[in-house]
């Protein structure tokens, strides 16, 4: 029986996780050659929406047994639980890699983008669920500094809410403090392989939506390369610097957010729905990570966008705006509108309980 398209990913130096803790889609995906999955808060709404008849008994059960408890709890209750299950089908190859793949990213609550202390705190508790746990926070300055002190005390990372090189780069030298002082402190590292995100088809579109708000012309094939030349160029200053986090491609769009990308030493974190789009393509499972973009495209994004320039430029943006940026606002106010969407969910679960 012939190989599909992600299995033969996986036998690159490129691995590939399923972007979603559906224990069905993450299953399939582990047959496809996934070696890892990713959850948040929005993610949970989704799967509990789309297998509410799956979960539902779950969800009436953790309400039933704490009623007293506020529906943030017991929100937390259920995102923890289908952490611990989806980790479980994730367990055998963190087992057989010894730690170095297998895991499954929790992120620690959106609503505490702006507290340090906060986010260490949910990165203790969670990465306590299982023994292949990883944490992910946001690539703002508050974010970031709280990652140096997770991966300090050795749980490892995965920064997210990222657009731009430079916080990319200001993440992967957070992980190499974190890492020493670990390795000072006699923790052991040598299974911590930490992870920066970049969202590459966020910021695509974000550099689409400013192109209807400032009346841009130009060609709108181009902005489907803008994410993959900022990764592409991240992956050989990491590879350069020989950081030991490892860049991981986010929000999928197109199909160069996964072919541009295979044969690097990458993690490209898939969509259910886009990976299996990729199985059922003819495109070629070919390395591409070394293919420079068109220069023209570049050229062309860095003229008309100041916001490509500061997402491509290593000193683009400095740490104290990384939360302004442009798809950091949107994409934050998405993350805490979908956890508070998720509680009223969970709300309005417990009002109709019987």
């Amino acid at each position: 029986m012939s190989k599909t398209r992600m299995q033969l990913t996986s036998e690159t130096a490129t691995d590939f996780w399923n972007d979603s803790c559906s224990l069905k889609e993450l299953r399939e995906a582990v047959e496809n050659g996934a070696v890892g999955a990713t959850s948040n808060p929005v993610i949970v709404y989704n799967v509990v929406k789309n297998e509410e008849d799956f979960w539902i008994g779950e969800l009436r059960s953790l309400i039933k047994n704490n009623p007293h408890a506020s529906e943030e709890n017991i929100t937390w209750k259920l995102i923890e639980h289908i952490g611990i299950e989806a980790s479980k089908i994730l367990l055998p190859t963190f087992e057989s890699s010894h730690g170095q793949k297998g895991r499954l990213s929790l992120q620690v609550n959106p609503a505490h983008y702006t507290d340090a202390n906060a986010m260490v705190a949910d990165a203790k508790h969670l990465a306590s669920l299982a023994p292949n746990i990883a944490i992910k926070a946001p690539c703002t300055a508050e974010g970031i500094a709280a990652m140096e002190e997770m991966t300090a005390n050795g749980i490892v990372i995965n920064g997210t809410v990222c657009f731009t090189l430079p916080q990319m780069l200001a993440c992967a030298e957070a992980v190499e403090r974190g890492l020493d002082r670990a390795e000072a402190n006699g923790v052991d590292i040598s299974n911590m392989k930490p992870n920066v995100t970049l969202m590459v088809g966020r910021l695509d579109d974000y550099l689409r939506d400013v192109m209807g708000a400032q009346s841009i012309i130009l060609d709108p094939g181009y902005l489907e390369w803008a994410g993959v030349a900022v990764f592409k160029k991240a992956y050989k200053i990491f590879n350069d610097r020989n950081y030991r986090s490892i860049p991981l491609a986010a929000a999928y769009r197109n199909h160069m957010h996964w072919s541009e990308f295979i044969g690097g030493r990458v993690v490209l974190t898939v969509p259910y729905k886009w990976w299996k789009k990729f199985n059922n393509s003819d495109i070629d499972v070919t390395p591409r990570i070394d293919n420079p973009v068109d220069q023209c495209k570049i050229d062309a994004l860095y003229k008309y966008f100041k916001d490509f320039r500061k997402a491509f430029d290593e000193d683009g943006i400095q740490p104290e705006d990384f939360i302004h940026y442009g798809a950091t606002v949107k994409t934050l106010n998405q993350f805490v509108n979908g956890y508070y969407e998720l509680l009223n969910f969970i709300r309005n679960k417990r009002l109709v309980v019987a």
